[in-house]
């Protein structure tokens, strides 16, 4: 079942966090000074292989049809309404997200700009070339299997510590002008893409709620598997902040 719907990388998660999803969190800066532990050659590695993973993951996720994430669901609308590429409009989206930075006083990083294209050119290449399925025994595990491979994606780009999703930005951003708490903020942001992209025709169904209660634990998982090791004692590298909590946008 073939529809346009993306989504990039919405989580921002400290690697050592068991905060619950929607906890208030100090915002991780991209150009704290030094760097974190893991070669560099490992964590760009990392960071590619996980939002093209992430771009996959949504692209199964569409065919399967059942229901998408809330930045999905605005993006499926916006491809609808527009005729435009998915992953194009995924593009689009967030850069004009990342534009809201500006006034918001957010840095980002080399995973931030990345994110923006990567994702959204990997889930056109992806739905290119995955069948279109019909059968619900075939879909459902479908689902399954993209949300699943979304966690892992999102643990491995996220550890990589290059800066997290513009999406994210926006919230942690908000969150830091207007004093509100980080819940809210994702919450009334959300609201709002899920109504937009519903009114313009984006799909939501189980997988919506699927995603919604599983994204968090596989995330967390993931990101502790995928977590880079730590500077070696005594080194003079100081590592640079990192969030108190999860963000977790299904």
């Amino acid at each position: 079942m073939r529809q346009a719907t993306t989504t990039t990388g919405g989580h921002l998660l400290s690697a050592s966090s068991s905060v619950p999803s929607g906890s208030p969190v100090p915002s991780a800066s991209p150009g704290a000074s030094g760097s974190p532990g893991g070669s560099l050659a490992r964590r760009l590695v990392q960071l590619y292989a996980g939002l093209a993973l992430y771009g996959v993951s949504s692209a199964l996720l569409v065919e399967a049809g059942l229901g998408l994430e809330p930045w999905g669901v605005l993006h499926q609308g916006l491809a609808e309404l527009t005729g435009i590429s998915i992953g194009v409009v995924s593009i689009i989206v967030g850069a004009i997200v990342l534009l809201l930075w500006i006034p918001l006083r957010q840095r980002p990083g080399l995973g931030t700009v990345s994110n923006v294209f990567v994702v959204g050119l990997a889930m056109d290449g992806a739905l290119a070339v995955v069948p279109d399925v019909q059968a619900y025994g075939v879909r459902i595990p479908l689902m399954a299997v993209a949300i699943v491979l979304n966690g892992v994606a999102t643990g491995l780009y996220i550890a990589a510590k290059f800066g997290p999703g513009p999406r994210d930005g926006l919230m942690t951003g908000l969150h830091q002008r207007t004093g509100r708490s980080i819940r809210l903020m994702r919450t009334v942001i959300e609201v709002a893409v899920v109504a937009t992209g519903f009114v313009l025709g984006g799909t939501i169904g189980v997988g919506t709620v699927l995603y919604a209660l599983a994204i968090g634990p596989l995330a967390q998982f993931f990101l502790r598997v995928f977590a880079l090791p730590a500077p070696p004692a005594g080194s003079t590298v100081v590592a640079g902040s990192s969030s108190g909590g999860a963000i977790l946008r299904p």
